[in-house]
C-alpha cells in the first residue's frame, strides 16, 4: 500500500490550476495581446525557479457522490522564485478567472505573499491585473451583505503592505486594466511599471461616467496620464520590457534593509576622463544643455537606470553605479524651467531621497538649480511647502552624500543641495554660479536709486552687473573657503568613484531609524 492515489489526485488538481480560467478565457487573454499570469511569472524569473504555494486552492465542483469534477482556481498565483539567483516573492493576478476580481480569490493568498516577503526579508514583485478589492457590486447579492472596507479582520494586508515599504524592495507591474485596490497595490511600491496599452484608475469609466465624465480607459488612466502624475514610474511597450525593467531595478538593491546593496565587478576605468565635459555647460547662462550625456559620462558605462522620467521633470532621478557600487543619482534638467524646483519636482526629491535612505544608497547630486519655481502657478501649487518638505527629507538622511555644482545654486532651493549640519563632499565646476538670488531682476530692485540717477540707465545697469559678476566668480567663494573645491570637469568621474569607495564602509545595514518610505 502506498500513497500513489493521493499523489495522482494532487496532480489532477494541479492540472486544473494550470488551466486557469479555461481554454476560452486563456485564448481571449492572448487575443487581446496579454500574457497569462503563469506566462508572466515564467518571463520574469530565472527559468524553472518558481515554487508555487497554494496552487490547488479554489472552488471545487463535486458530483452527488462527492467526487471532484472540476476546480476553478483562485485568481491569485504566488510563491517563491529567483531573479538573477536571488530569492524573491512573486504574486500575480489571474485575469482569466473573473477578471482578477477579489470575489473569485482567496484573500489569504495575497496576504501570505506580503507576510512571506516581510518575515523572510525578501523582495516582492506584484503582477497586477484586475481590481483585487472587495469584489464587484454583484458581490453584495452573492455574499448577502455589503463589505465594510477595513472591517473586522480586513486591515492585516494593509499593515504588511505599509511595513514592507520600509523593509524590502517592492516592485509592481500593471499589465492590463487595474482599478480600486489593484491600483493601490500598484502605487504602493518603490518602483511601478505599466505597459502603454494598460490603464490604472481608482474607479473605471463606467463608475466615472456617473459623474458626467464619459472617458475611455486610456483617457482616464492611460500610461501618459499616470506617469505624468507620478502615480506610475515607468511605461513600456511590452510585458517583456516590464519584466526586464523589474529585474534591472532590483539589481541595484539589497534583498532587505538588513543588507547592503550589492557591488558588481566593473570593467570601466574609474579614472576615465571625457573631454566633452569641458564644453558640457555653455558660457551663456541662459542657454540650456543636456544633462543625461553628462550623467552617462561620469557613471559606469551603461549603468544609469532612470526612474519617474515623466514626473517632476526639472529633476532627473535614477540608479547608477560608480566602480560597481550602487548609488542614487539626482541631477538638474535645465530644459524644464531652467532646473527650478517645481512642486512636483520637490515631491520627487522627497520620495527618492527617502528611498536611498531606506536601502542604504549613497546619493550623488549633479546640481544646476536657480531656485524654487516662481510665479502664480507655483504659488497655487504650494511650491514652498513641498520645497521645505524636500529640505526636511534631505536633512534627515544619514547616507553619504556628494554634490557637484555644475551651474546654478540660488535661493532656498539652492540650500537643499546637501544635508544640513553634517559632513558631505561637495565640488564645483568652474561654470558654477550662486547667490541668494540671481542677478537678473535683482539688480533693478537693489540698485534702483543708482540706476534712476544715471543719465544712461542701461549703461549703468550693465556696469553694475559686470561688477557683481566679477565678485560672483566661484574663485572668490573658494578664496574665502565658502566652497571647498573647484575642479576640472574631466576629473568628475574619478572623484565620484572615490566618493563611492569612501562611502562603502559608512553604510550600516538595518532599518533607517523610524523612517518609513512614502510610495
Amino acid at each position: 500500500m502506498n500513497w500513489k492515489p493521493e499523489l495522482d489526485e494532487l496532480a489532477r488538481r494541479e492540472a486544473f490550476a494550470r488551466e486557469m480560467g479555461g481554454v476560452d478565457k486563456v485564448k481571449r487573454q492572448h487575443d487581446q495581446g496579454r500574457l497569462t499570469v503563469r506566462e508572466r511569472i515564467d518571463g520574469l524569473i530565472d527559468r524553472g525557479s518558481f515554487h508555487e504555494i497554494g496552487a490547488v486552492s479554489g472552488i471545487g465542483e463535486y458530483d452527488p457522490k462527492g467526487e471532484l469534477k472540476h476546480v476553478t482556481p483562485a485568481n491569485c498565483v504566488f510563491g517563491r522564485a529567483r531573479i538573477d539567483g536571488r530569492t524573491v516573492v512573486v504574486v500575480g493576478d489571474d485575469f482569466t478567472v473573473r477578471g482578477g476580481s477579489a470575489d473569485a480569490s482567496i484573500s489569504a493568498k495575497p496576504l501570505m505573499a506580503e507576510e512571506m516577503a516581510h518575515d523572510f526579508r525578501l523582495p516582492i514583485i506584484r503582477i497586477i491585473e484586475g481590481s483585487g478589492g472587495g469584489g464587484s457590486v454583484k458581490t453584495i447579492e452573492t455574499k448577502g451583505a455589503a463589505n465594510l472596507p477595513g472591517g473586522i479582520g480586513g486591515t492585516r494586508w494593509y499593515r504588511f503592505t505599509t511595513e514592507n515599504l520600509s523593509r524590502v524592495p517592492v516592485v509592481a507591474l500593471g499589465l492590463g486594466s487595474v482599478a480600486g485596490l489593484g491600483a493601490a497595490r500598484l502605487a504602493a511600491s518603490h518602483y511601478s511599471i505599466m505597459t502603454k496599452s494598460s490603464a490604472m484608475f481608482v474607479a473605471g469609466p463606467p463608475v466615472v461616467k456617473a459623474l458626467g465624465q464619459d472617458l475611455s480607459k486610456e483617457d482616464l488612466g492611460g500610461a501618459d496620464i499616470q506617469t505624468r502624475a507620478g502615480a506610475i514610474d515607468h511605461a513600456v511597450e511590452t510585458e517583456e520590457e516590464a519584466f526586464a525593467c523589474a529585474r534591472r531595478f532590483l539589481s541595484y538593491l539589497p534583498s532587505s534593509v538588513y543588507e547592503l546593496p550589492p557591488t558588481l565587478p566593473c570593467s570601466d576605468d574609474p579614472e576615465r576622463t571625457e573631454e566633452a565635459l569641458m564644453n558640457a555647460v555653455p558660457r551663456n547662462r541662459k542657454q540650456v544643455y543636456k544633462m543625461r550625456p553628462i550623467i552617462e559620462s561620469v557613471v559606469d558605462k551603461g549603468s544609469f537606470f532612470e526612474v519617474a522620467k515623466n514626473f517632476g521633470k526639472p529633476i532627473i532621478v535614477g540608479l547608477a553605479r560608480l566602480e560597481g557600487r550602487a548609488v542614487l543619482l539626482l541631477a538638474s534638467d535645465s530644459f524644464h524651467y531652467g532646473g527650478s524646483w517645481t512642486a512636483d519636482a520637490c515631491q520627487k526629491v522627497v520620495r527618492w531621497v527617502d528611498f536611498a535612505e531606506t536601502f542604504h544608497l549613497p546619493i550623488v547630486y549633479l546640481m544646476d538649480c536657480p531656485g524654487f519655481m516662481i510665479g502664480l502657478d507655483a504659488e497655487k501649487a504650494a511650491t514652498i511647502r513641498h520645497g521645505v518638505r524636500a529640505m526636511a527629507a534631505v536633512n534627515q538622511t544619514t547616507v553619504p552624500w556628494c554634490t557637484v555644482i555644475l551651474r546654478n545654486a540660488f535661493g532656498v532651493a539652492g540650500v537643499v543641495h546637501q544635508p544640513a549640519d553634517r559632513f558631505s563632499i561637495r565640488y564645483a565646476w568652474p561654470s558654477a554660479y550662486w547667490g541668494s538670488l540671481p542677478l537678473e531682476g535683482g539688480i533693478e530692485a537693489a540698485y534702483r536709486a543708482d540706476i534712476d540717477a544715471a543719465e544712461d540707465k542701461a549703461a549703468k545697469l550693465k556696469e553694475i552687473e559686470e561688477r557683481l559678476n566679477k565678485l560672483r566668480s566661484p574663485f572668490r567663494s573658494a578664496e574665502k573657503f565658502w566652497v571647498e573645491e573647484i575642479i576640472d570637469p574631466r576629473t568628475t568621474r574619478s572623484l565620484l568613484c572615490e566618493f563611492a569607495r569612501l562611502a562603502e564602509p559608512l553604510r550600516t545595514p538595518g532599518p533607517p531609524g523610524n523612517m518609513t518610505i512614502r510610495p
